[in-house]
């Protein structure tokens, strides 16, 4: 018999330890094992993450992760400069595409958080530069990374401090509990649960993770 695993963390039939939420769906196992939790520095995935999970209220990732690529196609590759110039003729045109979520309120927020975004580069010069200011310190993360522990991490204090400030910039659907789902996916926190296999992979990559210019 194999060792047993800590609860929330399951072996898939490849024989690899993964957080139970990554299921069997080889999209969201590629998800979980590449991309989930390792940190990110590039301006334009950062946007297109913050809009996408905007996108999901109400719905599941798996979801939004299977229309992901139309998204892309819709927003212009959710380039900052390129969506902060769509207008109105841009939201009924995507109000027709059957290929993403058509929720005109969420169609016009991914276009005003272009424009946000578009000032917090002026400001900070990119918007990773702003967005990594959020992370929490160690001493504001669970000791061990549990099920249980996870289980009252639906929002946290960075998050709610991220997305009051977001919010107070112009930003829309960023709440806190949109925003930790934001941190968790990007890596400004490593949630994958212990005795997942890609939760060293997670921190090797932080620890080797550089802002330019930071």
């Amino acid at each position: 018999m194999g060792q047993r695993l800590p609860a929330g963390v399951v072996r898939g039939d490849d024989g690899v330890a993964r957080c139970a939420w990554s299921g069997a769906d080889p999209l969201y196992r590629a998800y979980h094992d590449r991309e989930w939790g390792l940190p990110v520095a590039d301006d334009d995935r950062l946007f297109e993450k913050l809009c996408l999970e905007g996108f999901q209220a109400g719905l599941s990732w798996i979801t939004i992760l299977r229309k992901r690529e139309n998204f892309r196609r819709a927003f212009r590759g959710f380039a900052i400069e390129k969506v902060a110039r769509m207008g109105g003729r841009d939201v009924e045109r995507l109000l027709r595409d059957p290929g993403i979520v058509r929720h005109r309120g969420k169609i016009e927020a991914a276009l005003a958080n272009a424009r946000a975004a578009a000032r917090l580069r002026g400001e900070y010069g990119s918007l990773a530069a702003y967005v990594w200011r959020f992370e929490p310190g160690a001493a504001k993360r669970p000791r061990r990374v549990t099920r249980a522990a996870l289980a009252r991490l639906a929002e946290s204090e960075a998050s709610r401090a991220l997305s009051r400030d977001l919010r107070a910039r112009g930003w829309r659907f960023v709440g806190p509990t949109t925003v930790y789902a934001f941190m968790q996916a990007m890596g400004l926190v490593n949630d994958h649960l212990e005795g997942c296999a890609a939760r060293e992979a997670a921190s090797r990559a932080r620890a080797r993770f550089r802002i330019a210019g930071g």
